[in-house]
């Protein structure tokens, strides 16, 4: 049984899972290893999902608790997908955030996740702007 938590996670069991998942290959290799940590650390919504002690899921969300929810990361172990493990995590995150009939959730989705977001009933957005002046050299979490 895979049970959905709140749970804050250590930065090393974060990367760990981020070799496990496709959203290793999200972040810029500048500075990863301190980011995470801030991340991990400070990020308002933190839900794991865990079959025993293993983590197969992690979702987290920065929100306001009354409107809005930007989803910053959803992932699931490869060995673990088409299980339904995100669409409870994110159901879990919309309750965390404030409840479903009140909340408007975000995500920037990589390409290859457009289809689960969209089977969640999520749509591109027009209204969502970008400022990034960020260095952001390319690489996956190995």
């Amino acid at each position: 049984m895979i049970l959905i938590q709140p749970e804050r996670l250590a930065p090393g069991a974060y990367i760990d899972f981020l070799r496990r998942t496709d959203l290793g290959s999200q972040y810029p290799a500048e500075r990863f290893e301190a980011r995470i940590e801030r991340l991990v650390s400070s990020v308002p919504i933190s839900l794991t999902a865990r079959d025993g002690d293993r983590l197969v899921g992690v979702l987290f969300g920065i929100t306001d608790f009354a409107y809005w929810l930007f989803v910053t990361d959803l992932g699931v172990d490869r060995d673990y997908v088409r299980r339904g493990i995100g669409r409870r995590l994110m159901d879990a995150a919309l309750e965390a955030a404030g409840g479903a009939d009140d909340i408007i959730a975000y995500t920037c989705a990589n390409e290859n996740a457009v289809g689960f977001y969209e089977r969640l009933g999520m749509s591109p957005a027009r209204d969502v702007m970008v400022y990034n002046r960020v260095q952001w050299t390319d690489f996956t979490v190995r």
